[in-house]
């Protein structure tokens, strides 16, 4: 299945999933407040685009769920657990629009 985006196809079987990069460690101790400046640093000094902002979101977003102990068993978020051993089962329709999406009138 080939799915367009702009001037882009991409081949659904070839793309790979989102997963979180090995750990790694800086070249001195950090605090996160030092941690998010230089986050904040590279992505205001990177070229404007919409690509940006989502990559952006999408770092943000994989921190929040890091910081908030959600413990994520499918790569999609479809089922996930809190710290407790609580699982949450999210539906596509709250993750992802549908391919056969309408435009409103």
């Amino acid at each position: 299945m080939t799915l367009n985006y702009g001037d882009f196809q991409y081949d659904v079987e070839n793309v790979k999933k989102i997963r979180k990069p090995k750990p790694w460690k800086h070249s001195e101790p950090i605090t996160r407040a030092q941690l998010a400046k230089i986050r904040d640093e590279f992505l205001d000094t990177a070229p404007y685009n919409e690509l940006w902002d989502a990559l952006r979101a999408a770092a943000e977003a994989e921190l929040i769920i890091d910081s908030a102990g959600v413990i994520v068993q499918n790569d999609d978020l479809t089922i996930c657990y809190d710290e407790r051993g609580a699982k949450y089962e999210l539906p596509k329709y709250v993750l992802s629009e549908p391919i056969n999406l309408i435009q409103d009138n």
